[in-house]
């Protein structure tokens, strides 16, 4: 006798009977049992192989083959435990996977009513491509010989949709932070400058994100956000931007009081958002082209700074500007000398390095500097009488020193 009657593949079944001991072979029908095991010369346990309907099962010993008894085989219902993902692009055309039992002979594989292509299935999985769908949840079953399985909830969501980031440019070494704006966005699992991955990302809701921008450019990428609903597919540029670089200041000097007409001449310097002067920052600034901008020195303390250049791209190198206080003329050695001039004077004082001009009254003289406490210069001819000597540098024009022309004695 057997026990039990009836079942699926994979049944143990226990066959009574007698003469089992050495037996080589249980077979269901035409086919043999994948494993059997003799437990007395009365009673053997097998393993009932894929069949379908009524068989009849015989037991073979090296004394010959058993009478047969019937087996009925059953088709057991499948049923479903997971669908992974659980959800995916309105549009379709994503690979998931069902996992539970009895899937053997499926015939077909549902999302909702819409039957979707199955790829590969064997008794506990199955490999289907979800079709087309409407926004919100349907069931997935799948169908055998044996019957339909419970719907397990697949969800259709939207495909992403990015309508604009902010700022849309920035740096070549990224690191900056940027607002995302748009639809869909809820389960994002990555954003893409171009073929780079974010940095990080951070979701705020189904209509914003902010990510770090990654390295990149020079030049504009796309911007992508990608969620269970698919990639967005807009258009929406940021601009990778090339530090701005300066190569030149004219004048590179001036007064302590600033209000110097300063040209600075470089690259990258189109939508520059400040020029600096050490930490100050000098307005108003024009814009040129790309290659020059022109401002005017803000106030400063006597010293060196550097004048820098800012824009989305980063902040330039910097490039020395200096500081002057006014000079100071203290003494004038000789004092005084013959109108026609031509003898040759010592000015003293403090700041004469970056003179600039040397004036008789209102007559310039040619003059050499010594060193920053000196100068030397030659008398020009006049009129008899006292005349005032200044010295000018770029940081402004001193108080001046008296020099007395001298005619000749009279009898």
């Amino acid at each position: 006798m057997t026990s039990p009657f009836s079942g699926v593949a994979g049944t143990v079944v226990t066959l009574t009977g007698t003469g089992f001991t050495g037996a080589t072979a249980v077979a269901f029908g035409g086919s043999p049992s994948s494993s059997f095991t003799v437990v007395s010369a009365t009673a053997i346990t097998a393993v009932a192989p894929i069949g379908a309907g009524t068989v009849q099962i015989t037991v073979t010993t090296p004394d010959g083959t058993s009478n047969a008894i019937g087996f009925t085989y059953t088709i057991a219902t499948p049923a479903i435990s997971s669908v992974t993902p659980n959800q995916g692009s309105v549009e379709g055309g994503n690979t998931v996977i069902l996992t539970g039992t009895d899937f053997t002979g499926a015939t077909s594989v549902r999302f909702g009513t819409v039957a979707a292509a199955f790829l590969a299935v064997s008794a506990t999985q199955a490999t289907a491509v979800a079709p087309a769908g409407s926004l919100g949840t349907v069931g997935v079953t799948i169908t055998t010989p044996g019957g339909t399985s419970a719907g397990v909830p697949y969800t259709y969501v939207a495909v992403p949709v990015l309508s604009s980031v902010t700022p849309a440019q920035g740096p070549l070494v990224g690191g900056n932070s940027i607002t995302l704006s748009g639809t869909g966005f809820t389960g994002t699992t990555s954003v893409h400058f171009g073929a780079n991955a974010a940095s990080s990302f951070t979701f705020v809701s189904a209509t914003q994100l902010t990510a770090v921008v990654p390295v990149g450019g020079p030049g504009p990428v796309a911007v992508t956000v990608t969620t269970p609903g698919g990639t967005s597919t807009q258009a929406v540029p940021y601009y990778y931007l090339a530090a701005p670089l300066i190569s030149g200041v004219t004048a590179g000097a001036g007064p302590v009081g600033g209000g110097m007409p300063v040209t600075l001449t470089g690259a990258n310097f189109l939508q520059a958002t400040a020029v600096r002067f050490g930490a100050t920052a000098a307005t108003p600034y024009t814009i040129f082209s790309a290659t020059e901008i022109r401002t005017v020195s803000p106030p400063g303390v006597a010293g060196s700074v550097p004048v820098t250049v800012t824009t989305p791209g980063g902040t330039s190198n910097g490039v020395a500007y200096l500081y002057l206080g006014a000079p100071v003329a203290s003494g004038l050695v000789p004092n005084q000398g013959p109108l026609a001039g031509g003898n040759t004077l010592t000015l003293t004082g403090v700041g004469l390095t970056y003179a600039t001009a040397v004036l008789f009254g209102a007559v310039p003289v040619g003059f050499t500097v010594v060193s920053d406490t000196q100068l030397t210069t030659t008398a020009p001819p006049g009129v008899a009488g006292a005349v005032t000597i200044r010295v000018i540098t770029p940081g402004g024009t001193s108080v001046g020193v008296s020099y007395t022309r001298l005619g000749p004695p009279g009898i």
